[in-house]
C-alpha cells in the first residue's frame, strides 16, 4: 500500500505534464497559422486565372514606395505583381550607376526574349524631362540632349549610355529584395506573363 500511493501520485505528474505539452504545441501551432494568415493577407492582391488577351490599351503603374507593378487593361487593373527595385531604391534616377529606379512617364521601347534575367522589357529612361535636367546639371551636351528629345517624339529607344545612364528593364530572376541597379525586377513566372500581355510602345509609369 505505501508504494501504491506514490506511484499514483507519479502517474498523476505525468498527466498533468504531458496535457501542458499538448496546450503549448497546439498554442505554437495556432499562432504559426495565424502568422502565415496575415502575411497572405499583407501579399499584393493578385486576381487569380488566365489574362484574357489582347488587353484592351494596357498600360503598367509602378509604385517604388509599396513595391508593386499594377496591369491595366481598359482602365482596369487586372494584375498587382510584387517587384524589387534598384539597391538605392527612393531616389529617383539622376546619372550612371546611382543604382536608383527612375520615376516619370515611360514606354516599353523593347522586349528581349533572351535576357539574363529571364525576360526583359526595356523601358525608355531618360525621357525629356531627364535630358532637360541633365543638361541643365552639365551631365549631357546639347547634342546627346536632342538626340534623346528625339528619339521619345519617335517613341524609339532613347541613348542609353549617357551619362544619364540607360538599359533599365522590367525583367524577371527574383522580387524578394532591392538587388538591382535601377531595373524593376519580378519573379519569373511574372515576367512571362507580363511579356505575354504586353507590346512595344506600352505605357509605363513609375511613382516615388
Amino acid at each position: 500500500m505505501k508504494y501504491l500511493i506514490p506511484l499514483a501520485i507519479c502517474l498523476l505528474l505525468v498527466l498533468v505534464i504531458g496535457l501542458a505539452c499538448q496546450h503549448r504545441t497546439a498554442g505554437k501551432e495556432s499562432q504559426a497559422a495565424s502568422g502565415s494568415t496575415k502575411t497572405e493577407s499583407n501579399s499584393p492582391v493578385r486576381k487569380t486565372g488566365d489574362l484574357k488577351l489582347p488587353l484592351k490599351e494596357p498600360r503598367i503603374v509602378v509604385f517604388k514606395g509599396k513595391r508593386q507593378l499594377e496591369l491595366y487593361s481598359d482602365g482596369v487593373v487586372v494584375r498587382t505583381y510584387h517587384i524589387g527595385l534598384g539597391l538605392n531604391p527612393v531616389d529617383d534616377k539622376q546619372r550612371e550607376g546611382d543604382r536608383a529606379t527612375p520615376e516619370g512617364e515611360f514606354y516599353i521601347f523593347t522586349k528581349n526574349p533572351k535576357s539574363a534575367y529571364h525576360l526583359s522589357l526595356g523601358i525608355s529612361y531618360p525621357n525629356i524631362e531627364d535630358a532637360e535636367r541633365g543638361l541643365r546639371a552639365g551631365l549631357i551636351t546639347r547634342a546627346q540632349h536632342d538626340q534623346i528629345v528625339g528619339a521619345i517624339k519617335r517613341k524609339a529607344g532613347p541613348p542609353q549610355y549617357t551619362a544619364l545612364g540607360g538599359l533599365i528593364y522590367i525583367h524577371g530572376n527574383g522580387a524578394g529584395s532591392d538587388w538591382t541597379w535601377g531595373c524593376v525586377a519580378l519573379e519569373n513566372e511574372d515576367i512571362d506573363e507580363l511579356y505575354r500581355a504586353v507590346d512595344v510602345g506600352t505605357p509605363v509609369k513609375i511613382n516615388p
